[in-house]
């Protein structure tokens, strides 16, 4: 190897050892976790119950969304509405989200209605839960955005730590083979052999839920981007508006909008005044309802007063990226095949984690148990 090369080396496994070493706990701590949230939907009907529809015809009438929205404020009517949603595949059932005003962030809570005979079905619990505290410590060990940012920066150190292990194992793979496992006495030969061949299997989906975390971890500052630049352009005819004293009728708004996108199918929706919306509309999301386009919102905002649309555009680049991200990280498309393949390439993955630290642990030791040999014995010798 040519004396730039063994420089270049040099640098590599510098960058792998400090990347790796800098994010290997919190990696270790991410991916533990994220093992229960690649099952998070089952794991909640299990625990919490399966929220089931009313057993009435499957053309039965919609209510008004309006009759909905009185119904769920009857449970809290010190509360005023936040949010109302659907899951992508059922339009049977409304999810409301109240607050004491719209940009509470305590006292939250949510009623979720049947859509067609107003029956209120369940009551879920927003805080509480065993896997409301794995996804916050998964999320920002709940330190708020502080701890999102710093995980997304341990994402960094693990894109880091991936490339440069590429450039590092790439000499021995053409020497020995690719993902060769060597039948050695020497425990840390082993263990050096199988943190290399599981680290290239694993690379590509390592590499990408690595993105996708940065991306899902700095979702505050790409929305807080969208509602400084694009979000208040849609909204400056209204910058000097004075306030309207109530809502207008959120089904004539969900209506307007659905007239503007007859392709798609409403997402949610934000009451004036919250982040998704201004003091003057309703922000209604619509998704697209195909495969390649349901998880991708766009945003219509309609006036309170007149229930016209106001304004309607394509969400940016960068959140589009964010919309993807979320179920590409948790292997939340595919069904069952693709939790359970996520799974695995999870468990692989904390063997990578685990026999890295193990490796770095026993160099660490083999250095000091090594007789130290001054200058003066090397030239003696």
């Amino acid at each position: 190897m040519g004396v730039l090369k063994m420089k270049s080396m040099r640098h590599w496994i510098w960058i792998h050892k400090w990347s790796s070493l800098v994010s290997t706990i919190f990696l270790l701590m991410l991916s533990l976790t994220g093992l229960p949230l690649i099952f998070d939907h089952q794991i909640n009907e299990w625990l919490d119950g399966e929220i089931k529809p009313s057993a009435v015809p499957e053309d039965h009438p919609r209510m008004s969304l309006d009759r909905i929205m009185q119904i769920a404020i009857s449970e809290y009517p010190d509360k005023q509405g936040m949010f109302v949603s659907q899951e992508r595949d059922d339009d049977r059932v409304w999810f409301v989200t109240l607050a004491p005003a719209p940009l509470s962030e305590d006292g939250i809570v949510q009623v979720a209605v049947d859509a067609r005979t107003g029956e209120i079905l369940a009551q879920p619990d927003l805080y509480g839960g065993v896997m409301n505290f794995i996804e916050t410590l998964h999320t920002d060990m709940f330190l708020g955005f502080p701890g999102m940012f710093f995980l997304g920066v341990m994402g960094i150190m693990l894109i880091l730590a991936l490339i440069s292990g590429i450039f590092i194992y790439a000499p021995h793979a053409r020497r020995a083979g690719f993902t060769n496992v060597r039948k050695s006495k020497s425990c840390y030969l082993s263990w050096l052999d199988v943190h290399n061949a599981l680290g290239i299997v694993t690379f590509m989906w390592f590499l990408v839920i690595g993105a996708t975390g940065v991306i899902n971890a700095w979702e505050d500052i790409l929305i807080k981007q969208w509602q400084t630049n694009n979000l208040a352009v849609l909204l400056e005819p209204y910058k000097n508006s004075q306030k309207p004293a109530d809502n207008g009728s959120i089904q004539a708004a969900l209506t307007a909008a659905e007239k503007t996108e007859p392709e798609r199918k409403v997402q949610f929706i934000a009451f004036p005044g919250t982040n998704f919306s201004s003091p003057h509309h309703y922000g209604v999301y619509m998704r697209g309802n195909t495969a390649a386009t349901e998880r991708m919102s766009k945003p219509i905002l309609i006036d309170t007063q007149t229930t016209e649309v106001t304004a309607s555009s394509d969400m940016p680049w960068y959140l589009k990226a964010l919309q993807l991200s979320r179920p590409l990280h948790f292997g939340d498309f595919g069904g069952l095949t693709m939790q359970l393949l996520w799974t695995v390439l999870n468990l692989m993955t904390l063997i990578v984690l685990v026999s890295g630290l193990y490796l770095w642990c026993k160099k660490w030791n083999l250095k000091d148990t090594q007789p130290k040999i001054d200058s003066k014995t090397i030239l003696n010798n």
